[in-house]
């Protein structure tokens, strides 16, 4: 079952998060394979937060050549994205508690995945909208390198938001990337 939902988070990846740019660094590290894919077989916040400190112990150990960024896929924990955007609080928690600031983060992604203040029914939402809930750790040095050498990386949200609002429902379905599609009634 892990390689099944390891090949649907990396379609998303490849059709969506690369293909259509959402991310410009992404492809470079997907090209070198320096992502790691790990599924957690959490079904407790508490078991998640376990996987977490050890995956970022993991990428704090290893050398960004081998391994410069991971996707904890959580397939079985925090399915309701409120449960799942209330875990964020707890991961930065965890990031202090290692002394982690500066030099991890970790984006979200979440199949129910919804911006504050946008409605669920929003393109601009599918930014973050991945086939399972996803913690995407992020070696910050890697991070600062990347927007350095990308013009503008400041626009990036917004420009993700314009590409999907083109593209609109229909054209995200084609992607066919395995992530849930709202529409209005």
């Amino acid at each position: 079952m892990s390689d099944e939902i390891i090949a649907a988070t990396r379609k998303w990846l490849e059709r969506a998060v690369i293909g259509l740019n959402l991310c410009p660094f992404a492809r470079s590290v997907h090209v070198k394979g320096q992502i790691r894919y790990v599924v957690s077989a959490a079904q407790t916040e508490d078991a998640l937060l376990d996987d977490l400190e050890r995956e970022l112990r993991f990428l704090t150990d290893i050398a960004p050549a081998d391994v410069d960024t991971t996707l904890l896929i959580t397939p079985r924990a925090l399915t309701d994205f409120a449960d799942f955007s209330k875990f964020l609080d707890l991961v930065e928690v965890v990031l202090r508690a290692q002394g982690l600031v500066g030099v991890l983060q970790v984006a979200s992604f979440h199949p129910d995945y919804v911006f504050a203040e946008a409605e669920a029914d929003d393109i601009a939402n599918h930014t973050n909208r991945a086939p399972y809930p996803t913690l995407h750790l992020i070696r910050e040095a890697s991070l600062a390198r990347a927007t350095a050498a990308f013009p503008d990386a400041s626009e990036i949200y917004q420009r993700n938001i314009e590409t999907l609002r083109s593209m609109g429902i229909d054209g995200w379905q084609a992607l066919d990337v395995g992530t849930p599609v709202k529409r209005k009634p």
